[in-house]
């Protein structure tokens, strides 16, 4: 039986508050709990973000993973990216090429900066990408956990 779909409009009113006031400790409350989270979480067991996000490719991100594969920066381009509407590059097909049965990725030790650092909950100035956070809390439950856990422990709301 399929859950009913989630109802985020709390969190991303939320995430809304936090762009507009710049609250203090912010970084280091989310930092910490972004810690907390993720010492608890297997990103194997989901994987969902390699399956239906498509990560933007950077021109470091083509010449270390066509050097691994041994290909040409072209070479690789062609094969694996596209441009996307936006004019980024992008993988060409979803889920990630690169992404095992297994939920391992083929070439995590040197998978793309986007993939390195998603969901980005433990950036710098994170009220500056609550627009993003809101698209990785559908995505992510280790962001979705994080963000309930921040809006449950602030006063701002």
């Amino acid at each position: 039986m399929l859950g009913k779909p989630k109802d985020f409009s709390l969190l991303d009113k939320f995430l809304d508050l936090l762009h507009r006031k710049k609250t203090k400790n912010l970084d280091y409350q989310i930092q910490h709990i972004h810690e907390e989270v993720f010492a608890k979480t297997n990103c194997l067991d989901c994987a969902k973000c390699c399956k239906t996000l498509g990560p933007l490719i950077t021109e470091k991100d083509i010449q270390r993973i066509s050097s691994h594969l041994r290909l040409s920066a072209i070479q690789f381009e062609n094969t694996y990216l596209r441009t996307d509407e936006d004019g980024e590059k992008v993988f060409q097909k979803m889920p990630c090429v690169f992404l095992a049965l297994d939920n391992f990725c083929l070439i995590y030790d040197v998978r793309p900066k986007a993939c390195r650092e998603y969901p980005h909950t433990d950036r710098k100035n994170f009220y500056q990408i609550t627009n993003i956070t809101k698209a990785n809390i559908r995505t992510c439950p280790a962001a979705e956990e994080i963000v309930s856990r921040l809006y449950q422990n602030t006063a701002v709301k």
